[in-house]
């Protein structure tokens, strides 16, 4: 069987597609203290970290023949300026992944981040240091829709591995719409036409009437382009899960943001997956996630 760690675990996608694949999870390590908690307490056979992990001792750590690793994507995303200098450390995380490589030895590693992870101004100096290492690298940019989620989320996946480059294959499968995580009788509602409704939404609103009508549910989000000039269709997978609350949905006369429960379901995890109650939390871990069908069919790739 193989042996995985879980690097920067957040809530445990990655552990999840791990179990889901069939391979045991030796350790997982995240510095969030929230995050630590809901991984162990959904993935209890595995021995749980709370350290920072630029600081590790990685040759401490129980044998694995498999590294999983989401480190920070703060300052890889579109933020510029003083915005980005903040992110400098969250960035630097990444160097942790040569640092457990060069204690530990793995035989494959999997990095998942944002696409933007690419313009790192160290991203070339990280891939040269893990191909010193002896690593056969290859990276590429997953759409989790294809892999059966039903969200349009892209993100980079670089594999590792010592005997060989492995390039991941999409399965291709048919787009999962919104329409199938979401329930139109849960959630709280309220009228559109309220006082106090911030202009911006009511101009996102009107934007989706106007693609749609008036008597057919649609998605619109609470902040950037795309999606908020026109609305977005049920019948399409959800536009990516974020760490702020992004997603309502209109329905006729009233709206609702999008609950927990259905982003957990658009993240492809499991509906008994434990999330926080508190929603703001539970969001900030599911939108810093992996879904969990990709890491299975990464996981089953690289192990096969």
């Amino acid at each position: 069987m193989t042996v995985a760690a879980d690097m920067f675990c957040g809530l445990g996608g990655f552990s999840e597609g791990a179990r889901q694949a069939g391979a045991s999870v030796a350790w997982a390590a995240d510095s969030w203290e929230l995050a630590a908690r809901y991984h162990e307490e959904n993935h209890p056979e595995t021995l749980p970290a709370r350290v920072d992990l630029t600081r590790a001792d990685f040759a401490a750590l129980p044998a694995f023949d498999l590294l999983l690793a989401s480190p920070a994507c703060q300052g890889h995303t579109n933020a510029r300026g003083l915005e980005r200098d903040r992110h400098g450390v969250a960035r630097s995380t990444a160097w942790a992944v040569v640092e457990c490589a060069r204690a530990v030895s793995p035989g494959t590693l999997v990095v998942e981040n944002v696409p933007g992870f690419r313009a790192w101004g160290e991203y070339p100096a990280w891939r040269e240091a893990l191909e010193a290492l002896g690593y056969h690298l290859t990276e590429q940019v997953l759409e989790a829709a294809e892999f059966g989620v039903p969200q349009n989320r892209a993100r980079l996946f670089v594999v590792g591995c010592k005997r060989r480059p492995i390039a991941i294959e999409s399965p291709g499968l048919a787009p999962v719409p919104a329409s199938s995580v979401i329930d139109l009788g849960s959630g709280s509602w309220s009228k559109i036409d309220k006082p106090g409704r911030a202009q911006a939404t009511l101009d996102r609103i009107a934007a989706g009437r106007r693609t749609f009508g008036t008597s057919t549910p649609f998605l619109a989000p609470f902040y950037g382009s795309g999606s908020g000039l026109t609305g977005r269709s049920l019948d399409r997978p959800l536009g990516t899960v974020t760490t702020r609350d992004r997603w309502s949905l209109i329905d006729g006369d009233r709206m609702r943001m999008l609950t927990p429960s259905e982003y957990r379901a658009a993240m492809g995890f499991r509906s008994d997956y434990r999330i926080p109650r508190v929603r703001a939390q539970a969001i900030h871990l599911l939108g810093n996630a992996v879904c969990p069908p990709v890491a299975k069919s990464i996981i089953e790739q690289v192990t096969a």
